[in-house]
């Protein structure tokens, strides 16, 4: 039975929304935490058949010894300074004791009471240009579990499966978890929060050049924690989790979805259970996942085989001085120098845009044209297949398609179509130009002729533009370019027409 939900607006007049988001990044270093196997989480790695990406240290068998990785461990003290965050001059891995199929050692290495980075705060921008700091309680390493996949249920869950095929490859792969404190005062902004912090994280981790950083692989995963209190009130209410939260969008769609959720049992006189909610794409809701408590028994001990991090100052100030500019700061600085209004700037970083437009620029498009083309025809197929514009194309094609429209070799519907055959996988937009014969006709034989047929054929138009009426000769252009099949300057064809009618 689907829950109940409650209008938006009047949810937000009788409760206040209470956040806390806590984001996993995958780093993106060649070998795994702990071990010397290639990290999948790696672009060299990531296409690697299942299981083929382990160590003894990673399958959990006796006698292996872990070693922590020391461009990870670089990694997180530089995400911990993007954050604001103090660097423990000295924190220890611990041992997250818990069972699941895909965590071969029963245990979890990660950091409980002493995380290498703590206690800062990062500044997000919402879309009327509002700044909002969201504090940020820690940021801890730890390592990844592996992948099940469950096979012959209709919802690949593990409810209704037949069985389940367990990879062990992302076990052992670099984390860094980045837990906020508790966010209030949100307000009818608090799906927005949530989108404009991932994307937030999204845009540090790639600055800092230390992670894939691609939501739609699990290189970055949030988990939303929201509950709601009575208008008034200063009691925090019970508070779900929604787990593993891939796209900008779902994360502003999930929080709007548990507070409408979470609004109508309260106002129904009923109680909101305190565990983890699945998020679904497909249907834009939450369902039950597992009962959670505050005080969950993983039996958290001190690693017994690692010594603890005492990162050197003089690595921190290394560091800290190599640090790139915070997101919200370069934001405004490429809407200045790209000359777009707040709006045309907001399509682009609504989409996760910025960094790809960016590129595309750098590759040799200008800036309306970059942004007409990813935040038009690329994500409008990007809706369409439920992935990010950025997967589609490289920037380098879609400079190289604009290059071509401001030669003439093709106008925007001939684009429209080479984009789909790049999209496709048939080439650059010049191979497929020249595979499907797209270019332009730019000969102005063809286009006579082309014209004087339209003419022939169409005598009453023809005397219409003789008698001065020059609008009549779009019905000429349009019946030309059918017959040139779009292939040609539409400009070039009506100085044709009206060239030819006067004669």
């Amino acid at each position: 039975m689907k829950d109940k939900l409650m209008d938006f607006d009047k949810a937000l007049e009788l409760f206040d929304p209470v956040l806390g988001f806590e984001v996993h990044v995958e780093l993106n270093t060649r070998t795994k935490m702990f071990s010397a196997s290639p990290n999948p989480a790696n672009p060299e790695f990531e296409d690697a058949a299942p299981n083929t990406l382990i160590t003894p240290l990673d399958l959990g068998l006796p006698g292996s010894m872990p070693v922590p990785n020391r461009a990870a461990v670089r990694s997180a003290i530089s995400l911990g300074l993007a954050l604001g965050c103090e660097i423990a001059e000295s924190s220890r891995f611990a041992r997250k004791n818990y069972y699941y199929p895909d965590l071969p050692k029963n245990y979890q290495i990660s950091q409980f009471d002493e995380p290498i980075a703590f206690d800062g705060s990062v500044q997000i921008e919402l879309s009327d240009g509002r700044l909002i700091d969201i504090p940020i309680e820690r940021a801890h390493i730890e390592e990844d579990a592996g992948k099940l996949t469950h096979v012959g249920g209709s919802t690949g869950r593990i409810q209704g499966a037949e069985y389940s095929m367990v990879d062990y490859n992302r076990a052992g792969v670099p984390l860094v978890e980045i837990v906020t404190r508790t966010i209030v005062g949100a307000g009818v902004d608090a799906p927005e929060y949530a989108k404009a912090y991932v994307a937030t994280i999204r845009d540090i981790v790639r600055g800092l050049g230390i992670s894939e950083a691609k939501m739609e692989r699990g290189n970055l995963r949030c988990d939303a924690n929201i509950s709601l209190m009575p208008k008034g009130s200063t009691t925090f209410g019970t508070r779900t989790e929604t787990k593993n939260v891939n796209s900008l969008r779902s994360a502003e769609r999930a929080i709007r979805f548990e507070i409408q959720r979470q609004a109508q049992i309260l106002a129904d006189g009923g109680t909101i259970k305190q565990e983890t909610r699945h998020w679904h794409e497909d249907t834009g809701r939450t369902s039950a996942g597992r009962p959670k408590s505050d005080a969950d028994d993983y039996r958290y001990f001190p690693e017994p085989d690692m010594l603890p991090l005492t990162p050197a100052r003089e690595l921190v100030e290394e560091l800290r001085a190599q640090l790139p500019e915070q997101p919200v700061a370069r934001r405004r600085r490429l809407k200045e120098e790209w000359g777009f209004t707040d709006l045309e700037f907001q399509d682009i970083a609504n989409g996760g845009l910025v960094d790809t437009v960016e590129q595309t620029i750098a590759a040799g498009a200008t800036p309306a044209s970059a942004r007409k083309w990813w935040t038009g025809e690329l994500s409008r197929v990007a809706n369409e297949r439920g992935v990010d514009a950025s997967t589609l194309v490289s920037a380098e094609h879609v400079a190289e398609l604009t290059k071509l429209i401001d030669e003439g070799t093709l106008n925007d519907r001939l684009a429209r179509e080479a984009l789909a055959g790049v999209i496709e996988g048939e080439g650059s937009p010049s191979e497929v130009v020249d595979k499907r014969e797209l270019a332009v006709v730019s000969d102005d034989g063809a286009l006579i002729a082309a014209v004087d047929e339209a003419l022939a054929a169409q005598p009453d138009v023809l005397q219409k533009i003789r008698d001065g009426k020059v609008q009549a000769a779009g019905a000429v252009i349009g019946a030309v370019m059918k017959a040139m099949r779009g292939q040609a300057d539409a400009g070039r064809v009506r100085e044709i027409v009206l060239a030819r009618a006067s004669n």
